[in-house]
């Protein structure tokens, strides 16, 4: 890894926002873009295609670390490419989020990408997404965002994607899953979801993705410089 290469990470709960911002910016400076969460979905597609069984480690660890995986964002939308064939919607099915966690539960793999994830930053810089960027991958990074919402309000926003897929939903009970996760996600013992330290926080409950946009186009500018954006 090399730490000439500068890293903008986003780190922050689902519903925050930090997908949408991460593949904007990165677009928007022409970097690199890593979607760390799509890893172990990837992994354990990979897994399903190669036949090594979700319970051999060691075979999964080999898997992860010689991941051939793409983030493309020539497209309006991110296309994710896994061994040259486009995977972006087979990786985001329930089939493939059980998979995922499975494959998560493994500390090889968990190891393993982190050195896969490592080989993502290269020139001209890379935009990360996740939940531990700032944290534990990157933690020298020379720009760390943490996009927060209130649970209600990214309760909202998942309730209004699900209801444009037709799919019914309770915004009662979203708010509750989403509590419930956050709570899961914070107390864990390994990469428990915090800010990091030097990490700079965005409020985004009550703010467009535009206005998201500007604020985070002038941190840019103030960190590297009003050539990059």
């Amino acid at each position: 890894m090399s730490r000439s290469v500068p890293v903008i990470t986003i780190d922050g709960p689902s519903g925050s926002g930090k997908g949408t911002v991460s593949q904007r910016l990165a677009r928007d400076l022409g970097w690199h873009y890593l979607d760390s969460g799509a890893l172990y979905r990837l992994v354990g597609l990979a897994a399903e295609r190669h036949r090594v069984a979700l319970d051999d480690e060691a075979a999964l660890a080999a898997l992860a670390e010689a991941l051939d995986v793409e983030f493309d964002l020539h497209a309006d939308d991110l296309k994710v490419v896994l061994e040259g064939e486009d995977v972006t919607l087979v990786i985001r099915s329930e089939t493939a989020g059980n998979r995922a966690s499975k494959v998560a539960a493994l500390p090889a793999v968990r190891t393993a990408l982190v050195a896969r994830q490592h080989a993502f930053r290269r020139l001209p810089g890379l935009v990360t997404d996740g939940r531990d960027m700032g944290t534990v991958i990157f933690p020298d990074a020379p720009l760390k965002l943490f996009l927060t919402a209130s649970a209600e309000e990214r309760a909202n926003r998942r309730y209004k994607q699900l209801k444009e897929k037709g799919i019914d939903a309770n915004i009662s009970n979203l708010v509750a899953e989403i509590a419930e996760r956050d709570a899961r996600d914070s107390q864990r013992s390994t990469a428990p979801l915090r800010p990091a330290e030097d990490a700079i926080e965005v409020e985004t409950s009550s703010i467009g993705i535009e206005e998201v946009m500007q604020q985070v186009a002038r941190l840019c500018r103030q960190r590297f410089g009003d050539q990059v954006l």
